[in-house]
């Protein structure tokens, strides 16, 4: 009887989804905060000044608004990964090079017409602006409260926009935790705000969240069943992320029907399973020889690590609309790309290396400056650490990717 509890009797035999419930917290530990603000020692003061000094003399977007500034990213992964003073500033100093500095936004903001320019790239300057007035004239400079007023706040909340503009807005705000960072979180809700597009109505309005013909726990299988589904054939001559609007405004349906088939029953164990297949997707994806790591894909890792730091600090009714949003992304992306054969034996095994190995590599490599490689390792090593290493296949799929990596492919 009680299986038969379980499943919900809809019309024409649709499975509803047994989702947990909507403020159910996932409990993962959370990380260490790297408290540099105060810091004494050279290493987290240099990196303090090295955040600053991007805030002050890079805009978040750039290169007629496409590209997202990275700096903060690759910045705080090699400090994690023990970068020292030294190459902290070569970082700086390379990534630097392609920046560009603020321009002025067509107008200012203000309180009562905040959200009438999201989405409009222009703005950057006039939203990083009137955060910082916020944080300033009416937090007492506690960004977390800035956060609370401007992201978790309203009918529409910003967070539940966090995966526009390839999850960049996502990955900004756990740095910005993570660091205590006051920069980097006003750089996020600057991002939020101006990258926030069509994708948040999706988290915003219930009444996408449906009924689906199959369900599954594991994300890893409902990927492998995308990848079977012939449905998807011809959809588009050639992988790319502007693939990813056209998805939704010509087969909403399908993409949602995948969205609503992860049964979330058991959240915790089951957001560990979409960081394991957030790994797999950028390595086993990859045949030996080909070297043909996506750079698309790979923000599905660094979105899933960024929901890992974010988990614990944000409060519980945040939680699943944090992890669905990263499976929208995912099945978006995943698509996108051609739906690449997920193959686990593309991983092989570490060969005898550590960690040790693999962190020099990502500090030492002519990759070094590569904020997505790095990016990347720090976010496999985050995932080993939270979750355990079982037959050591993080550090396995970490080994394969720092020996094997020859640049992106797109």
């Amino acid at each position: 009887m009680a299986n038969l509890l379980s499943y919900v009797p809809v019309v024409n035999w649709l499975v509803a989804p047994r989702r947990a419930a909507a403020d159910q917290k996932i409990d993962v530990p959370p990380v260490e905060v790297q408290l540099i603000e105060t810091h004494p020692d050279k290493r987290p003061r240099t990196l303090k000044h090295l955040l600053r000094a991007n805030h002050v003399n890079h805009s978040i977007i750039y290169h007629n608004l496409r590209f997202d500034n990275h700096l903060p990213h690759i910045l705080c992964s090699a400090y994690l990964l023990g970068a020292e003073p030294h190459q902290l500033h070569h970082i700086y100093d390379e990534e630097s090079k392609e920046l560009e500095p603020w321009h002025a936004s067509p107008s200012e903001i203000i309180q009562e017409d905040w959200r009438d320019f999201l989405g409009d790239k222009h703005y950057q300057r006039a939203y990083i602006d009137f955060f910082e007035d916020a944080l300033a004239m009416k937090h007492a400079y506690d960004w977390k409260k800035v956060i609370d007023a401007y992201m978790l706040q309203g009918k529409e909340p910003l967070i539940n926009g966090l995966i526009g503009g390839l999850g960049h807005p996502l990955i900004h705000l756990g740095y910005a935790y993570e660091f205590d960072n006051r920069e980097i979180a006003m750089e996020a809700l600057g991002l939020a705000a101006t990258q926030y597009n069509f994708l948040h109505k999706y988290l915003d309005d219930p009444s996408y969240t449906r009924t689906s013909p199959f369900s599954s726990s594991s994300p890893t299988d409902l990927l492998d069943k995308v990848a079977n589904d012939p449905r998807f054939d011809g959809f588009f001559k050639d992988p790319g992320f502007d693939n990813v609007e056209p998805i939704f405004q010509e087969h909403e349906s399908l993409i949602l029907e995948y969205w609503n088939a992860w049964d979330l029953t058991d959240p915790a164990k089951q957001f560990r399973e979409s960081q394991e297949a957030a790994v797999a997707l950028l390595v086993a994806t990859v045949k030996p020889g080909t070297h043909a790591y996506n750079f698309f894909i790979v923000h599905l890792l660094t979105t899933s690590h960024a929901v890992r730091i974010l988990l614990p600090f944000l409060p519980a009714k945040f939680h699943l609309s944090l992890v669905r949003q990263w499976w929208l992304l995912t099945l978006a992306v995943y698509i996108a790309e051609l739906r690449p054969k997920i193959d686990p034996d593309y991983i092989g095994d570490p060969k005898g290396k550590s960690w040790n190995y693999v962190e020099y590599k990502a500090l030492n490599s002519q990759w070094s400056t590569d904020a997505h490689y790095v990016k990347a390792i720090r976010a496999i090593r985050e995932a080993a650490r939270t979750w355990g290493d079982v037959h050591d296949r993080y550090l396995a799929s970490a080994v394969r990717f720092v020996d094997d990596f020859a640049g992106w492919t797109f």
